[in-house]
């Protein structure tokens, strides 16, 4: 048996990762791409394509609630608007309450009447007053609209290990005890199903400001009063590290070995001190976005080689639950609010962070970008009553298809996109077959200025039609405004064509594509 083991967790360790490999060719021509069409793989959890709604500027309030009362048309105090845009995405998976928010926040202040609720400070984002008529009711309501998994992120920082166990039973215990009673007080008879629950949030920061050894100590404590009742089981989360810090997840993985662990991270043209303008910027801003949005799969890498070491059965998830582009505050907006404008270069920022988690979901479970409204990378924007979508929401409508879809390996054979020597991949690419059975294939073309023709050969299938849409614009800083709230939007990608057993198109500069092939 002893034997057995050791093979067991030898063959666990050699399984191969899905292969997609990108080359650079030397000389310019047109791009290849292979796909083995006829080899699926692993299934890319729809929770990849998850999203991220923080107590965060208007994110909640003006965003997503309103209130009951408010002329604004809502359903139990949710903006109809906003619910109605982002069920179109197939939403899998919201997580809240933060953030850095998470740490400060208990949850029972966020229950009963909402006239009872305290009022209490943000702290983290703008010193504004919260007055928690949003609670674990209202979210859970929200996830249920949306028809979507809840993500509860619990206060580490800041709370208790009986606060966060309290918390659970609240929410997910169908029988007699104080919290559910109180739950049923409350109005909600029976429980809910929580899928994740996070212990703590950045506690390596505004979490904590933990070292990874005190952590692993904590969350061991901590999750140990996650309870699973009758009829609930939760994956409890980890934070774990910000970027490239594979120590972190190394200390993490041989001392806690989570269920699951999180990894953040954010890209800028600029640094910290002065990211960038959302809106005003010249292409070498463009491409330094482009390089930093692609060592996402460095980043992906090394994390996983460390997981592997410690878990060679892949027991413990990897999740990316915060990620996405930031950007300098948006002039006039409120200081802590991370208000920002969303242009074609976020979407195609999006579209190659999709493409490298959907080339590694055997080990990438969930990712949430930051934020759903209003904050940072946002799928929607509102203003009093008015709404839009942005060009990051059409990347997450045309990449739905890819939701629970079986990953196919692919060869990318591409010219650079070069800016005062340096180089990157001028295209990136993902492939699935679609529960429908269709191929599809998402290409992000990273140069501002230049088509790109490519030729596409399917292995293990001989396609008969093909079909495609495109999101691009003229300039690239194009976004959709209040007064133009469609000057960004998909259309159809016209010239594709099935040549000789293989597809031929030609992709505009500044694109993300999904071609559909049956």
């Amino acid at each position: 048996m002893k034997l057995l083991s050791i093979l067991i967790g030898v063959l666990g360790y050699l399984t191969i990762p899905a292969f997609c490999a990108t080359t650079i060719q030397e000389t310019e021509g047109v791009n290849t791409l292979v796909i083995k069409a006829g080899q699926p793989r692993e299934t890319i959890s729809p929770d990849i394509y998850g999203h991220f709604a923080e107590h965060l500027g208007r994110c909640i309030y003006g965003g997503i609630w309103v209130g009951p009362d408010s002329e604004i048309p809502n359903i139990r105090g949710i903006r109809k608007d906003v619910l109605e845009a982002l069920k179109k995405l197939n939403l899998p998976v919201l997580r809240w309450p933060g953030g850095c928010f998470a740490d400060e926040y208990h949850w029972k202040d966020g229950i009963g009447p909402r006239q009872n609720r305290p009022r209490i400070v943000n702290t983290h984002w703008g010193m504004v007053v919260e007055d928690n008529s949003f609670g674990t009711h209202e979210f859970l309501d929200l996830c249920e609209l949306l028809g979507c998994e809840a993500y509860i992120a619990g206060n580490v920082g800041s709370g208790t290990p009986e606060e966060m166990m309290d918390w659970v039973e609240y929410m997910t215990f169908d029988g007699d005890s104080e919290m559910a009673n109180l739950r049923k007080q409350n109005g909600r008879e029976k429980p809910w199903k929580i899928k994740y629950f996070g212990v703590g949030n950045e506690n390596w920061g505004c979490g904590g400001n933990m070292t990874p050894e005190y952590y692993a100590d904590v969350f061991k404590r901590y999750q140990t009063f996650i309870k699973n009742y009758p009829g609930s089981r939760i994956i409890k989360a980890a934070c774990g590290p910000n970027g490239e810090d594979t120590r972190w997840m190394d200390v993490m993985m041989s001392r806690a070995r989570p269920e699951g662990i999180g990894v953040h991270y954010y890209v800028m043209a600029g640094d910290w001190g002065n990211k960038g303008s959302a809106t005003e910027f010249n292409e070498g801003e463009w491409f330094s976005l482009m390089s930093k949005t692609l060592r996402i799969e460095n980043i992906i890498r090394a994390h996983i080689e460390v997981m592997d070491k410690y878990d060679n059965r892949r027991r413990t998830q990897l999740y990316i639950d915060e990620w996405g582009t930031w950007w300098n505050q948006e002039p006039g907006s409120k200081p802590g609010f991370l208000y920002q404008q969303n242009t074609v270069r976020d979407a195609v920022s999006a579209g190659i962070y999709l493409n490298e988690f959907n080339k590694r979901c055997d080990r990438i479970k969930m990712c949430n970008i930051a934020q759903t409204v209003n904050v940072l990378q946002a799928m929607v924007l509102t203003e009093g009553s008015k709404m839009l979508v942005t060009p990051t929401y059409h990347v997450f409508e045309m990449y739905k298809v890819h939701q629970g879809g079986k990953l196919l390996d692919s060869d990318l054979t591409c010219n650079a996109y070069s800016r005062e020597g340096k180089k990157v991949p001028a295209l990136n690419v993902s492939a699935s077959k679609g529960k429908d059975g269709a191929v599809y294939i998402s290409l992000c073309n990273l140069d501002p200025t230049t088509p790109a023709e490519i030729k596409c050969t399917l292995d293990g299938m001989t396609p008969s039609k093909v079909s495609g849409r495109v999101l691009t614009a003229q300039t690239m800083n194009a976004h959709n405004t209040f007064d133009n709230p469609e000057a960004v939007k998909p259309a159809e990608l016209a010239g594709i064509e099935i040549k000789d057993r293989q597809l031929l198109a030609a992709l505009p500069s500044k694109s993300v594509s999904v071609l559909r092939v049956e």
